[in-house]
């Protein structure tokens, strides 16, 4: 079997013991920032939970139509934490398609990740307008301060905040509690206003009863990894957004969520019903 291009650009110290949550969602988008564990991990996910592929393509399409939605209202910083790999699209890019001012800094605490990110800004040329830290979201304070110091971001003009599939993945604290919440809200307080809170979240509520069942299944092969999920009820991820005002149509399943922004050459995903999705998004503006 050939090296993917993650074991050609292998970070030194890397755990090739475990699957890791980043690597295996690029491999379900068909990319190859993926090791063999990772690999393997998401092929026995993905023959006994087919749904999980076409339900992370169309959470990566949200990311394209949000990222285009804001760009048209006026947003020209974006900050994309747990940003993953660079796969079927990035923010940066999707951004540089409408506007010619776009900045980005991509945030992620996996160093596959951050490798790969930081290569692609590379190959691209162009560092400097967009960057890449290795951070976590648990420090909100210090990655806050990251980012300034990055000068790639002026904290002092609106910015987007993207949280795409990451808080589903449990964050834990000091005492193992999950913290994600803690961490969002002290986010809300740190971006200035007019800037937008942009959130994607596995849910089983409301989803059929075949999918509530496979994902309660899908999930304890997780909780067997280092990267365990937690599958929230709409109202606890709405919560996440806290007084912010949230933009139409509110929250609700990623293909519902402004579908006149997707983009010309984006692929189809097909669902018997938008909550086949089982991801539940939406995008809140601070006052």
């Amino acid at each position: 079997m050939s090296q993917s291009r993650a074991e050609m650009f292998a970070p030194e110290g890397v755990d090739l013991e475990h699957p890791n949550v980043a690597r295996v969602y690029d491999y379900y988008l068909g990319g190859r920032a993926n090791y063999a564990v990772d690999r393997v991990f998401g092929e026995r996910a993905l023959e006994r939970y087919p749904f999980v592929a076409p339900a992370a393509k169309a959470n990566r399409l949200f990311l394209h139509r949000v990222v285009r939605y804001l760009c048209k209202q006026g947003i020209r910083q974006f900050i994309d934490i747990g940003s993953g790999v660079p796969t079927m699209g990035s923010t940066h890019q999707v951004a540089d398609e409408i506007v010619d001012d776009a900045s980005c800094v991509y945030v992620d605490n996996e160093p596959v990740a951050v490798a790969h990110s930081r290569i692609l800004l590379e190959e691209e040329d162009v560092t400097g307008k967009h960057d890449v830290l290795h951070a976590d979201l648990r420090e909100p304070d210090r990655l806050w301060k990251q980012i300034e110091d990055s000068g790639v971001i002026d904290p002092e003009q609106p910015v987007a905040l993207l949280l795409i599939a990451v808080l589903h993945v449990t964050q834990p604290g000091p005492n193992g509690e999950d913290i994600g919440p803690q961490a969002v809200a002290r986010f809300r307080e740190l971006l200035p206003e007019g800037s937008y809170l942009v959130i994607t979240h596995g849910t089983a509520d409301d989803v059929p009863d075949k999918r509530k069942a496979e994902m309660a299944e899908f999930g304890k092969m997780y909780d067997k990894s280092a990267t365990p999920v937690i599958w929230r009820p709409h109202g606890e991820i709405e919560e996440f957004f806290g007084d912010y005002e949230l933009v139409e149509p509110g929250c609700t399943w990623t293909p519902l969520w402004h579908p006149e922004e997707t983009g010309e050459n984006a692929p189809v995903i097909e669902f018997d019903s938008p909550n086949d999705s089982v991801v539940w998004a939406g995008v809140g503006r601070k006052p």
